[in-house]
């Protein structure tokens, strides 16, 4: 009997040094268990790299659709996504006659994202083949196509991690929110890479096939996750009495008085400008700037991921060790300004390898930032309040990333404009510059984020930090 304990325990010991997070599991969360559940955020990240990457290089160099016209596509289900918080009101409160809280609004916004998905590609067909009589029904088409797939993928990550810590014990739960996030970035490099391979030959029945089966294995890969997962429960049915819910208003005024939360959301929303403003452009730039394929470009997605990954390891171990999350989140903007001006200097030089080192670099700015700002805000919100904290901070960083790819694609086309009419001289000349304008503007917006958060930076002498927690996770899932 003491042989088997010290050999599970040599094999537990074994598991948790090639699996980072296996501390993750517990008794009643095994890991396997927790591994399938976290399939949704492969489905997510998928997603991410469709609608992020590969559908906006085609639109803008293949089809020819004005980059405005894309950016508020793009813009339409980040701008839906503050129903984040509603969503999760709704599942924290639903009352099913099969005793379910969270799988109904999972399953059901699968649907809607695998409908969005499946309409792409008759939107796709008829903008190109720009028939008579269809004007405006292909546009039509695609930004019903985009709303319904960020309005699906908001529901189910959403519902999903909800129901990820419904299941973990609260010991466990920002371990358990660690690796789903972990899991996010993992699924967009991986199905960046393989996209990217599917479409080195690119041709438009090879995107319509593409959108076809990624809509189909999002919802599989969906409907495995929840498998079994959430225990059907009597006390939440139609039939139940409802508790008492909490007063919305006064809980908002409450949190608005904590000194610093409202400097705080508004570097946030400064810095998801600077950087998520060339996300509709890293893809074009690629292609019409560098002449890089279909199937190359597609791989940036992976590069800006796997820099956002790095970021967020960075910041673990740094924070972990009782680091200032101010610090972090300024030395984030700080490295972007090399990677935005390796990207503009890219043009210039021809030099493609310049281009994806200042892509993975912007990554890995976002990733130190992002995550910094995300354990900031969870350090003031307190006990009790972490939902409507990070309510707040997925609305103002979804809102700013939604009106920033949206203006940065207007930015782009206005200038451009401006430079085919020869307003702007000789040096305005050729498809860079318009990008290059986009770029400077974004660098001249990490600047004034440093301005914003720099009174929030206070030394451990004034204000001494917590001591720093053996694991590393977070308190909920960036966005």
């Amino acid at each position: 009997m003491t042989e088997i304990v010290r050999n599970r325990f040599e094999f537990g010991a074994f598991t948790r040094a090639l699996m980072p997070f296996a501390d993750a599991a517990a008794t009643d969360l095994p890991l396997g268990r927790l591994l399938r559940l976290s399939l949704f955020q492969v489905s997510v990240g998928l997603t991410l790299v469709l609608l992020g990457g590969t559908l906006n290089r085609v639109m803008a160099v293949e089809l020819g659709i004005p980059l405005s016209v894309i950016a508020v596509a793009m813009a339409l289900p980040l701008i839906s996504a503050p129903a984040r918080a509603l969503i999760g009101f709704k599942s924290d409160n639903h009352r099913s006659y099969l005793g379910w809280r969270r799988v109904p609004y999972i399953w059901f916004g699968s649907l809607i994202q695998f409908g969005g998905l499946t309409l792409m590609p008759v939107s796709l067909l008829i903008i190109a083949e720009d028939m008579p009589g269809t004007d405006g029904f292909g546009e039509a088409g695609m930004a019903l196509a985009f709303l319904m797939v960020g309005a699906g993928m908001h529901t189910v990550q959403t519902a999903g991690l909800a129901l990820a810590m419904d299941l973990a014990p609260p010991e466990k739960r920002p371990r358990v929110v660690a690796m789903l996030y972990t899991t996010l970035l993992l699924g967009m490099f991986v199905g960046a890479v393989v996209i990217g391979q599917l479409l080195a030959d690119f041709t438009p029945l090879r995107l319509i096939q593409i959108l076809n089966w990624s809509a189909i294995i999002t919802c599989a890969l969906t409907a495995i996750a929840i498998w079994k997962q959430e225990p059907r429960r009597r006390d939440i049915g139609p039939d139940t009495a409802p508790p008492e819910k909490p007063k919305l208003r006064e809980a908002i005024a409450s949190l608005a008085a904590e000194p610093g939360l409202m400097r705080l959301l508004v570097t946030l929303a400064f810095g998801t400008a600077a950087f998520g403003m060339q996300d509709i452009l890293l893809e074009p730039y690629g292609g019409e700037v560098l002449g890089m394929r279909v199937g190359s470009t597609t791989l940036l997605t992976a590069l800006f991921a796997a820099g956002s990954f790095a970021g967020y390891l960075v910041a673990a171990r740094v924070l972990a060790r009782g680091g200032n999350v101010y610090v972090v989140a300024a030395v984030g903007l700080m490295l972007g300004l090399p990677g935005f001006s390796a990207v503009i200097l890219s043009a210039p030089f021809g030099s493609v390898g310049l281009f994806c080192a200042g892509t993975a670099g912007i990554g890995l700015g976002a990733g130190l930032f992002s995550v910094s700002m995300l354990i900031a805000a969870m350090g003031i919100a307190g006990e009790g309040r972490s939902g409507l904290v990070l309510g707040a901070w997925g609305a103002v960083q979804a809102m700013a990333l939604g009106l920033a790819v949206a203006f940065g694609g207007f930015l782009r086309d206005g200038v451009g404009l401006l430079a085919d009419a020869g307003w702007l001289g000789a040096a305005f000349s050729g498809p860079a510059a318009a990008y290059g304008v986009v770029y400077h503007f974004e660098i001249g917006l990490l600047f004034l984020t440093l301005a914003a958060l720099g009174p929030l930076v206070v030394p451990a002498r004034v204000k001494p930090r917590p001591a720093p927690s053996p694991g590393f996770g977070l308190a909920d899932l960036p966005n």
